[in-house]
């Protein structure tokens, strides 16, 4: 194992609720071994683009209500284009060669999968995506 391989692999979180079965079909087995651990991995990240992405957006998200904001983050991940490849660069910048070549096999479906993951981890962090000047009066 050449060592960018070995040391992606090894600075990945481990999930120990990911499962792998014999059942599970090719994308769905990528899906646990190597898009979770790697979105996992790269929460922060995403997390902090994703403000970015709100205050360039000239903060409206917060003046929405809880319901809208949700919708805003769907809206978001699957609309604009550009933060979607962000995003998607981010975790495609995390596999080694092998999962890359696995990866541009199913590409459509694993990006599809990919998404739906970050869109699911910012929905589930939304209490973090507050006005900076009140979380830094706490």
């Amino acid at each position: 194992m050449n060592s960018r391989q070995f040391n992606l692999k090894s600075i990945r979180p481990e999930i120990l609720t990911a499962t792998i079965n014999d059942n599970m079909s090719s994308d769905e087995r990528f899906q646990n071994l190597v898009l979770r651990p790697i979105i996992k991995f790269q929460n922060d990240l995403l997390i902090a683009v994703f403000r970015n992405y709100i205050k360039k957006h000239k903060s409206v998200f917060y003046d929405l209500s809880l319901e809208k904001r949700i919708d805003y983050i769907e809206n978001a991940i699957q609309k604009d284009m550009k933060l979607r490849n962000s995003m998607k660069g981010m975790i495609i910048g995390q596999f080694t060669v092998e999962e890359y070549n696995i990866y541009i096999e199913n590409s459509s479906a694993l990006n599809k999968r990919m998404m739906n993951i970050v869109k699911q981890r910012l929905l589930s962090n939304i209490q973090l995506f507050e006005k900076p000047e009140l979380l830094a009066a706490v």
